[in-house]
């Protein structure tokens, strides 16, 4: 691990301490000591082994494309526990898919495959969150409009930023021609600004990338059975991460249900993706408090299940990545 991760990891511990700090100074510790005593620990075990679900949905996804044989199950587990690692201490979550790759180099397959492998996954994945970003934004930002419209706009932007990606990646898979000719246009517009040699070295990159993902997404295409698999496994990852928060206030006796709660999160991630800081820490957590307060009964428990849904989401995911880094598996 580079010192610049380490930086990362310091720079999370130093807002999360913060953001601590603040709210331990305007919630009165009786408040706290009330909203421990509603934690019910079995509910508590099923949430974290829901987002360690989760984890092992993701690695089911490696194994399906890589075959069983080709690592052992600690060498497909700890793949997701390494990205969550690097997503949570770079910005923007930009660490995540190169640490994957590293893992899988450790696991001895080869870096085309692995390549491959890792943008196969990752197409299924934002079409998944495409589909769920699309939904949740047709039935729950008038929610979020009408109770907190300071954040619905910075949600509406992460829904733009998202929205605008996964379309962009969708017209490579089913219109890479005029894909290719709306992108050269667009580079031959920026050459007065970058120059002729600029805008030609991001053209050949962009084009290049732009093959290499129509070509995986063709491929996965006429996999039926793996593509069938793989995106069952998903529908499954996703699920489980945007169900803890559900979990966690369950697991403090809040009487809340599923789907509205589950809606809020997910508009909760759309909000997260534009804090540039890594983890997005102090702007995830204050938003939570923001969006989940209609939900609870007061402000320790507001308090508490937001460090709760953080432990579990977020730094249980560092503590496991660093495990995982730390242990290397055999090569079959």
């Amino acid at each position: 691990m580079r010192r610049q991760h380490l930086w990362g990891i310091l720079v999370v511990l130093t807002i999360s301490a913060f953001v601590l700090y603040r709210d331990l100074k305007t919630t009165p510790l009786s408040h706290l000591a009330v909203a421990t005593d509603h934690i019910q620990l079995a509910w508590l075990i099923v949430t974290v082994l829901v987002m360690l679900g989760s984890y092992a949905a993701e690695a089911g996804i490696f194994a399906t494309f890589l075959g069983t044989n080709a690592a052992s199950w600690w060498g497909f587990f700890r793949i997701p526990l390494i990205q969550s690692l690097f997503n949570a201490i770079t910005p923007l979550a930009s660490g995540g898919q190169p640490a994957q790759l590293a893992a899988l180099l450790q696991m001895g397959i080869e870096g085309g495959k692995a390549s491959s492998v890792l943008l196969l996954k990752f197409i299924l994945y934002q079409i998944g969150v495409f589909i769920a970003y699309v939904l949740t934004f047709c039935f729950g930002f008038r929610i979020v409009m009408a109770k907190f419209a300071g954040l619905a706009i910075l949600i509406l932007v992460g829904f733009v930023i998202h929205l605008g990606s996964i379309m962009f990646l969708l017209s490579i898979m089913f219109a890479y021609g005029l894909t290719q000719r709306v992108v050269k246009a667009i580079l031959q517009w920026l050459t007065r600004w970058v120059g002729v040699k600029r805008a030609g070295r991001w053209q050949q990159s962009i084009f290049a990338k732009m093959a290499t993902f129509y070509a995986e997404s063709q491929r996965l295409r006429q996999d039926k059975p793996k593509l069938i698999i793989a995106s069952s496994l998903t529908v499954v990852q996703i699920l489980c991460f945007v169900s803890v928060p559900y979990l966690t206030l369950v697991t403090l006796q809040q009487p809340v249900s599923w789907l509205p709660v589950t809606l809020m999160n997910i508009m909760l991630m759309m909000l997260i993706a534009v804090v540039p800081i890594p983890g997005a820490s102090g702007g995830a957590e204050l938003s939570f408090q923001t969006l989940f307060s209609s939900f609870l009964t007061g402000p320790g428990v507001l308090v508490l299940a937001m460090f709760m849904w953080r432990l579990v989401t977020y730094f249980l995911g560092i503590v496991l990545g660093i495990i995982g880094w730390a242990l290397k598996p055999q090569n079959k």
